[in-house]
Formats: structure tokens, sequence, C-alpha cells
């Protein structure tokens, strides 16, 4: 494929998908700067309802879930191999327990205590906005919805930045590190509503999970982390919140 091609190939995707993302990101955070409130006071809301009909509610939620997995399934499509592993080119060939689910939870503590700490030094310095991860009405089909809300979010950001990218723009002949550092940038800047803070952590997430990846080769233990990581925030924040107000006020 021509570079040409493969460069329009990965515009259109990445406007599929997070690099819309992070425009709309970008946006806000001029828009948020540009208020009277100074950001340290500003929230944002993750996986809000849209609606106070349940079933409606429900709809839109599992609706949502679905086109934003949709641009994964392209670029699985993108790169799918008539040879096996089929998606080798992603770094999927098969599921392994023990490096892919112990990997996964070593990865996800490592990243998921020094993130929290940064998000709490963000909001003291006043550079990151209140995060509410689960502003979902309550319902029956709410923690459902929240870890599948996880597992796409996992799905979507390591397919796409990761493994398609990786591959992609090493087609380009782009360096090692060149490809870790500017996907590294591009996950902390779809990340800029949340404010400055979560720019920084996230793009350090983003090294860190490139660096694992060119070592390892593989992008299940990756998706699996990133869904542990949601999954503990999502359907974990209401009860922490609740029993330590004053520390996420």
């Amino acid at each position: 494929m021509s570079r040409r091609r493969t460069w329009s190939e990965i515009t259109i995707v990445l406007l599929l998908s997070l690099g819309a993302s992070a425009l709309y990101s970008i946006l806000q955070i001029i828009d948020d700067l540009a208020q009277p409130t100074p950001l340290g006071e500003q929230s944002t809301a993750l996986n809000t309802s849209s609606t106070t009909v349940e079933y409606v509610d429900l709809a839109r939620q599992l609706l949502g879930i679905a086109v934003d997995l949709a641009p994964v399934a392209l670029v699985c499509f993108l790169l799918w191999s008539t040879s096996r592993p089929h998606l080798g080119r992603l770094g999927i060939d098969r599921f392994r327990a023990r490096p892919d689910l112990g990997g996964a939870a070593l990865i996800a503590l490592a990243i998921g205590v020094p993130g929290l700490g940064l998000y709490f030094a963000g909001r003291a310095l006043g550079i990151t906005v209140a995060v509410d991860p689960a502003a979902l009405e309550p319902a029956w089909w709410t923690i459902p919805v929240l870890l599948l809300s996880a597992v796409r979010s996992g799905l979507q950001e390591e397919v796409i930045v990761v493994g398609y990218l990786y591959a992609r723009l090493g087609d380009l002949g782009w360096g090692r590190w060149q490809v870790i550092v500017s996907t590294a940038l591009l996950r902390g800047s779809y990340h800029l509503y949340q404010g400055f803070g979560a720019f920084v952590g996230n793009a350090v997430m983003g090294i860190v999970f490139g660096w694992i990846y060119t070592r390892w080769g593989r992008l299940l233990p990756l998706v699996i982390a990133h869904c542990l990581l949601d999954a503990t925030v999502f359907v974990g924040y209401p009860w922490v919140a609740n029993a330590f107000p004053r520390l996420f006020a």
C-alpha cells in the first residue's frame, strides 16, 4: 500500500474514532479555560443518562457502545490476515491465561495507583476538573452497562491507538520511540476535556503501554488491563465517593 493511501486510511480511521475525540477534547479545554470559573472548580461526567425513560436510556447506552466499537471492527478488518493468526498484526494471536490475565493485573496495579495520585495532585493544583465517571441513573442494568463501557474503552483505545497505529506507522517507516511518543500524545489529547492532569497521566500511560507492547508484542494484556482499570473506576466510584465524600468533593 502506498504512503499516501496509508495516511488516508489512518486519517479516516482516526476521524471516525479517537482522532475526532481528541479534536473535540481540545476545543473543550479551550472553552473551559475561557470560562470565568477556574478549571479546578469545573466538573465533567462520564456514562451519563440521556433520558428519564429507563429502557430508552438503556437502548441509547448500548447503541453508543456499539457505535464506538464499529471503528475497532474496521481496523480489525483492515489488518485481517488470511494466514494465521488473523489478527497477528494487531498483537492478537490467542488467549494465554497466565501472561494475559496475570500480566494485565500487574499492569493495572502499576498504572492505577499512580494514576489516582496524579488525579488528586491535578485537583490540588487546579489543573484537573472534577470527574464523575459513573453518572448513570440507578437501574437494574447500570452495573452491566458500566462494565460494557469499560470493555468499550479498553478495546477502542488499545486496539486503535496501539495495535492499529503501531502497525500502520511502522509501515510508514516510523521508529519505535516516534510511534510510542506520538500515540501517547494522542492518548493524552483525547483526555484533555478532563484537564491538563489527565493529559499528562494518560500520556504517561501511553508511553508505558507502548513500551510494554513493543517488548511483548501482545495486545490482549493491555486491553484487559485497561478494562480492569475502567471497570474499577466506573463501578467502584459511587461507593468510594460515598464513603469518603471530602476526598471527592
